[in-house]
């Protein structure tokens, strides 16, 4: 054994003794069960939605269910008999063909009981959580995380250590996660029933898996669980000197040199390892000048804040997809599903000081309503006469009807932009300007 890795060990093991806290409150379960953190517990679900799990059962359905079942479910959870229904399966593609990412979905019930249990510990642990963990903690945001990064930009560290955990949700060790929610939580009785919903296992079409690690990603326990597990690596980077910021799984250290950096991942990577059980994905782990990595869907270009090239393309292949003209739906509800994205991803991605492709991506997007109107009109004469109620002149309209070009060409002529033009189709059709943003 190396000097390096006794000394991490022996670091290693000073951190368990010093991060074990006596517990702060006893009875916890009764605190899940009470009937106002129920209602909180349930109004979050209901919020959320949520496809149904192994059950079927939906939002809409559990009310009425839960008049006629939940004293009984009540009950079992007390006397520790309860059994948490297995996960439903899903998989989600990552970006660019990079592999599915493995979602589990809860039942309706399982998932109001998984918010009630987070919503308890979760105030007993927070306070303890590092100042540079963003993720999934009240009043933080990875805005905040991004800025963290940008402010130690500004101040000459540009060396970015980028570690990617290799499918942290799926390899969590049950042992390892379970020893630290013990820190803080003495009730044994909760301990059990989040214990129960780690094994529950999944139901992949009509096959049944056991879980004997992982903790489902999507379940509401899972953000608080995944705080919890890679807190002591907060402690260790903090104790150790070191400039990052995490939010969840992804997290990012920057320093002065591309030496340093290697002896942090090197140092990092036996320490995940050893303590956590965590393996590092060498493949997507890199060490090198900040403007080359992305974090949370930017890059930093000096100490300016960009969207990453990869962000914007998924921004503009979902438009393509919720601009698509064989898709059977109404106007009004296509410019609905518009509008609902791109005011979620320009909030988020707002931060970003390079705005230059908007206007054109704009302008781009406006022509495919175009072509998705010109579509839906069909017929030659429902195409002279809504493009006579816009204005547009009878022998402009007449002729373009009659044209044999497709829709995305005549989306582009004078009858299509004199008719359909850009005040139309914001004040009339509701649909948001990227500008005005």
């Amino acid at each position: 054994m190396t000097d390096s890795t006794k000394t991490d060990l022996n670091q290693g093991t000073a951190l368990r003794r010093t991060a074990i806290d006596p517990a702060l409150s006893e009875n916890l379960l009764e605190r899940v069960l009470a009937p106002e953190n129920l209602r909180k517990a349930w109004h979050q679900v209901k919020t959320n939605h949520g496809a149904p799990g192994v059950d079927e059962m939906t939002i809409e359905d559990f009310p009425a269910f839960a008049r006629e079942h939940w004293p009984s479910i009540r009950q079992a959870i007390r006397e520790g008999t309860y059994q948490p229904s297995p996960v439903r399966r899903t998989e989600v593609p990552k970006r660019h063909g990079q592999g599915k990412r493995l979602l589990g979905i809860p039942t309706v019930g399982d998932r109001i009981i998984q918010q009630a249990i987070a919503q308890v510990p979760g105030p007993l642990f927070d306070p303890g959580f590092s100042a540079s963990s963003f993720g999934f903690r009240p009043g933080r945001s990875a805005h905040q995380a991004v800025k963290r990064i940008q402010g130690y930009s500004k101040a000459g560290y540009r060396v970015a250590v980028d570690l990617d955990l290799a499918k942290f949700f799926d390899r969590v060790n049950h042992d390892a996660l379970m020893a630290r929610v013990a820190r803080k939580v003495r009730d044994k009785a909760l301990l059990r029933l989040i214990g129960k919903y780690l094994r529950a296992g999944v139901l992949v079409g009509e096959s049944f898996q056991p879980t004997a690690e992982g903790v489902p990603q999507g379940s509401p326990l899972s953000p608080l669980l995944s705080n919890i597990m890679l807190d002591d690596l907060d402690k260790e980077l903090e104790r150790r000197g070191h400039r990052f910021a995490r939010y969840g799984d992804d997290f990012l250290i920057v320093v002065h040199s591309r030496r340093a950096g290697n002896r942090v991942k090197a140092g990092l990577t036996r320490f995940l390892r050893q303590y956590l059980k965590l393996e590092i994905n060498e493949a997507k782990s890199t060490v090198g000048p900040t403007t080359e990595c992305t974090f949370l869907g930017v890059t930093f270009h000096g100490t300016r804040i960009y969207w990453s090239s990869e962000a914007f393309h998924d921004f503009r292949y979902r438009l393509r997809k919720l601009t698509g003209r064989s898709w059977g739906i109404s106007m009004p509800y296509r410019i609905h599903k518009l509008n609902e994205y791109i005011r979620g991803w320009l909030h988020y991605f707002g931060l970003s000081q390079y705005y230059r492709p908007l206007p054109e991506l704009d302008a781009w997007l406006r022509r495919r309503l175009r072509m998705c109107l010109w579509k839906q009109w069909r017929c030659v004469r429902t195409k002279v006469r809504e493009l006579l109620k816009l204005g547009t002149a009878r022998k402009t309209a007449i002729l373009t009807a009659l044209s044999r070009k497709g829709p995305w060409h005549l989306s582009r002529t004078l009858a299509t932009q004199t008719g359909m033009t850009n005040p139309w189709l914001t004040e009339t059709l509701g649909l948001v300007s990227m500008r005005a943003l």
